[in-house]
């Protein structure tokens, strides 16, 4: 049978829906939960978290399923060592964040939040699907974590890169090339958005209106590129060549992997999971977006009438 995990603790940022949506999915699921948001939002988890537990006082339900702790580091690393009481941390926000509550917690964690996202533009691609996917990878939300972080081109499809940063450049999204990239746009995009790409714009999560793009000279190329760069968080392919497709669908080690489509769905909503907790991008236990389910373990129920198991 389902039980739920226990007491879930929860690191996040500025975000203060995060306070009302963790409560949600813990109190369905079953759980208990202790969050510690940031400082910018502070009074708002406040605000949110007296009205949650005035209305579970209401219903004759222990106010103490939820418990916000202060802003500070101090709490933060409270929460993380507490071991004795609670079964599972969970941050949500930055790189950085993800990376220090790793590094600090004895408390078990599921990474969730950090998305290095890359679209690989095949030599068989259509580039009117690439435009737009491409596009609406970057553009529909640049704040979040599926946002498009990487184009990764092949070098065949160099004459089409303008086309299919068109509707980027109409938005204004600031585009760092390397050197064979830079030369197809030079003349195309609006130069005061074209800047020459460092090793540090791979690997970079830029939750804003920024793109690197990497030149590649064949999909095998591609596929280690992004290995190499990727968070495991979500990729993309826009291809038309079945086998570069399926090739690069195996070999992606991330959470989610598209062909021709949008790494915006990526969401557990888009899923048909409702609300998601935040977008795991390990192994254990749960892997994407994780809801009521992943918030769950199970345990066997065994009932017998004095059965003994044979010596």
């Amino acid at each position: 049978m389902s039980v739920p995990i226990g007491v879930v603790g929860v690191i996040y940022e500025a975000r203060p829906n995060v306070t009302a949506d963790v409560f949600a999915l813990c109190f369905k699921s079953g759980n208990a939960c202790v969050l510690k948001g940031g400082s910018d939002a502070e009074a708002s988890n406040q605000a949110i978290v007296k009205i949650i537990r005035h209305v579970l006082q209401l219903h004759q339900i222990d106010p103490n399923s939820v418990h916000l702790l202060g802003a500070s580091r101090e709490d933060a690393q409270a929460l993380m060592t507490a071991t004795d009481w609670v079964d599972l941390i969970i941050p949500r926000g930055s790189a950085d964040l993800i990376r220090y509550v790793r590094e600090h917690a004895k408390v078990p964690v599921i990474e969730t939040g950090a998305g290095i996202v890359h679209v690989y533009v095949d030599a068989s691609a259509d580039s009117d699907k690439a435009e737009m996917i491409v596009w609406n990878s970057k553009v529909r939300n640049p704040a979040v974590c599926n946002s498009l972080d990487t184009l990764v081109i092949h070098q065949d499809k160099l004459v089409d890169l303008p086309k299919i940063l068109s509707r980027c450049a109409n938005d204004h999204v600031v585009v760092f090339a390397d050197e064979a990239s830079y030369k197809a746009l030079a003349s195309h995009y609006p130069q005061e958005l074209l800047k020459t790409a460092t090793p540090e714009y791979y690997g970079t999560e830029f939750l804003s209106l920024k793109l690197s793009v990497k030149t590649v000279a064949s999909s095998e190329e591609a596929i280690d590129h992004i290995t190499a760069h990727s968070s495991k968080h979500s990729e993309a392919i826009v291809a038309e060549d079945p086998s570069v497709i399926e090739t690069f669908l195996n070999r992606i080690d991330a959470a989610a992997v598209y062909a021709n489509a949008s790494t915006g769905f990526t969401d557990g909503s888009e899923f048909g999971l409702g609300a998601e907790i935040g977008i795991s991008t390990q192994k254990l236990h749960a892997r994407g977006p994780m809801g009521l389910k992943e918030l769950t373990s199970y345990k066997y129920k065994v009932t017998g009438t004095g059965q003994i198991r044979a010596r």
